[in-house]
């Protein structure tokens, strides 16, 4: 059974940290590219950020510079370093597997955790 569990959402203050991990089971961490995406209350889902098995990060323009995606393959799990938070990265976050090439396209999706940017 896969499952990916994302942690470490919270409220914090415009200006402030937070650490995202998702952790992941069930699957063979070393062959996917992992990602982070949200959705905020009324908007769509949007991509965040990625990171391919061989280490290569993608992110948006609206959080490049502010974020830092990572993943540790040895305890299955990738993180996203969040900084200089604003109230408009307010949002749901999700964590995304997706496995590489030459494997068929495979995707899962984690629960969610909630970030609230506010004063």
């Amino acid at each position: 059974q896969v499952q990916l569990v994302e942690s470490g959402g919270g409220l914090v203050q415009p200006g402030g940290s937070l650490r995202l991990s998702c952790a992941a089971s069930g699957i063979s961490f070393s062959i996917y590219t992992m990602g982070w995406y949200r959705q905020a209350p009324g908007k769509q889902r949007e991509f965040v950020a990625t990171i391919t098995s061989g280490a290569r990060s993608n992110y948006a323009g609206s959080v490049k510079g502010r974020f830092t995606i990572s993943r540790d393959n040895a305890k299955n799990t990738v993180y996203l370093e969040m900084n200089s938070l604003k109230p408009e990265d307010t949002a749901v976050y999700y964590c995304k597997a997706d496995v590489e090439p030459p494997y068929s396209p495979t995707n899962y999706w984690g629960q969610g955790t909630q970030v609230t940017v506010s004063s």
